[in-house]
């Protein structure tokens, strides 16, 4: 069953996650926080993320930096979360 929250990444109420997305308390945090379309956003923004700095999730160094990515996208906590520096989306015009 889905549950509207108040999306702290749309900033407007929207359809919830139907369960904590990644363990612990940081998986709550963002299940009773975060939209389903917001979490989408979220999702694009790993990929990015991983791609540009050549991360590798098995790696638990490259995991807690992603995290502090996650936090900073979802949450705008700490230094982390934005577009990386010099990053151009692909077929953008140099």
């Amino acid at each position: 069953m889905s549950h509207i929250v108040n999306c702290v990444v749309l900033k407007r109420e929207a359809e919830g996650l139907d369960q904590p997305p990644h363990p612990g308390s940081l998986g709550i945090r963002i299940y009773e926080n975060v939209s389903a379309e917001g979490w989408k956003q979220w999702l694009d923004r790993l990929t990015m993320i991983i791609n540009e700095n050549g991360l590798n999730t098995a790696d638990t160094g490259s995991v807690e930096l992603i995290e502090k990515h996650m936090v900073g996208f979802l949450f705008g906590e700490g230094d982390f979360g934005s577009v990386p520096e010099g990053f151009k989306p692909p077929g953008a015009k140099k």
